[in-house]
Parts: C-alpha cells; structure tokens; sequence
C-alpha cells in the first residue's frame, strides 16, 4: 500500500464514481500507453495490480485489462466488481470461457490458470479482498449480482 492509498480508497466509495468509469478507463489506458506499460491508476493509488491478458471468446484475440488483485501467496485473487455495476466484466465471460490466462506484474509475465472460487473458498477470498479494498463491500451493496472472485495460480 502507498501513501494516497487512504485517498483512493475514500475516492472508491463516492456512490457516482461508476458513472465516471469510462473516463477513469480512458486515463488508465493512458497513462499505460504514455509510460510504455509500466504505470496505471492503481500503480499511482499504492495499491497491488496486474494486467490481466486473456483471448476474447468471440474474436479469438488477446484483451488486456489491468486490475486492482490481491496476492495470495504465489496467486493472485481478482473481482469482477465493475464498481458494482449490474453488468459483469466482458474480462469475467472471456476468463470463464478459457480458464487460462496471461498476467503481467511489474513487467513479470506469468502464465496462469484461473479458478473462479465458490461457497466457503469464495467467502473466505473476499474477506482477504476487503482488507485490500474495503470499497468491494460497497460495490456488493450497488448490484444484485454475486461478484465473481478468481484466483489466478502461476501454470507450471
């Protein structure tokens, strides 16, 4: 965690930030295209992140998405929150169709296997997630649908 780690997490909570995510999408991209891959708005907020790279179920083709994660040992748990938006990541259906993925930390491509946790390993993944970021449970407030969580294990 960093040092606006507490500002963004105050900022997460806003109950319109949702409506900003295009524009937040728009100057993540941004900022990674202008620091040839190595900074995104998670990166300048302190808090863990990975891009995730996984091939599209329709075009065939490789889609990145960077993601706030949290580490879990040598895996790395994500959400499907979209702010707690009624829609599910396209990133969820596109992982959930090749249950392998590429992630990308620090410059450090690992190639992973993706489980989406249920029941008792679900429960017990997002209580770890909230510490991370404690916004999760606000985001599970805004949507009636259950937050896919993953965890992405490094492939042999």
């Amino acid at each position: 965690m960093g040092l606006l780690t507490p500002l963004a997490v105050r900022i997460g909570a806003i109950g319109w930030m949702p409506k900003l995510l295009p524009q937040v999408v728009a100057l993540d991209k941004a900022l990674h295209r202008v620091s040839g891959g190595r900074v995104t708005v998670l990166d300048v907020a302190g808090l863990p992140n990975l891009t995730l790279t996984v091939v599209g179920r329709k075009s065939g083709l490789p889609r990145s998405t960077p993601l706030l994660c949290v580490p879990d040992g040598d895996a790395w748990l994500i959400a499907g929150s979209y702010f707690g938006d009624a829609r599910t990541p396209l990133w969820v259906h596109n992982l959930r169709a090749a249950g392998e993925a590429e992630v990308d930390t620090r410059g450090r491509r690992t190639r992973v296997t993706a489980r989406e946790l249920e029941g008792a390993d679900r429960a017990a993944a997002w209580a770890l997630m909230l510490r991370t970021w404690p916004n999760y449970a606000k985001y599970e407030e805004r949507t009636d649908r259950l937050i896919p969580v993953f965890r992405l294990e490094p492939r042999p």
